[in-house]
């Protein structure tokens, strides 16, 4: 497998409601580092997993929408908790649709909430646009 990676960081508000929550039941903020992980079997006639300057521009489009915002008031968290798990997930839900790879393309995504915590999801890229055939 080839994996092409990218990083980058949010600045995010939330509260998680429940007592197992703690102190985090209150609104309060979170800097998490969010690094991507494109990973492919086969490269494309280019020689490429993806070139790394769209998948970079592309995270950073989907950070922007929760970048320095209140989470509980997000609708993509509307009725849910905005864990860092569930964070994660809606990042790799929305960079799937973002992204012009073949479904089925893996993608990592792991917020680190500091040097010694972090959370992953990794799952296949369910759909997305598919790359035209000559670059497939």
């Amino acid at each position: 497998m080839y994996t092409v990676g990218v990083r980058d960081h949010i600045m995010v508000a939330h509260s998680l409601k429940g007592e197992q929550f703690g102190p985090a039941q209150r609104l309060h903020g979170a800097t998490y580092t969010v690094s991507v992980e494109l990973e492919r079997e086969e490269l494309s006639p280019l020689g490429q997993v993806i070139e790394t300057s769209v998948l970079r521009d592309t995270l950073r489009s989907v950070l922007a929408e929760i970048d320095y915002r209140n989470l509980d008031e997000h609708p993509a968290f509307e009725g849910k908790r905005s864990t860092p798990e569930l964070i994660a997930r809606h990042v790799h839900r929305e960079l799937g649709r973002r992204l012009q790879v073949n479904a089925g393309t893996a993608l990592t995504i792991t917020l680190h909430e500091s040097p010694l915590v972090w959370v992953r999801y990794r799952a296949p890229i369910r759909s997305g646009s598919m790359y035209p055939a000559e670059l497939a």
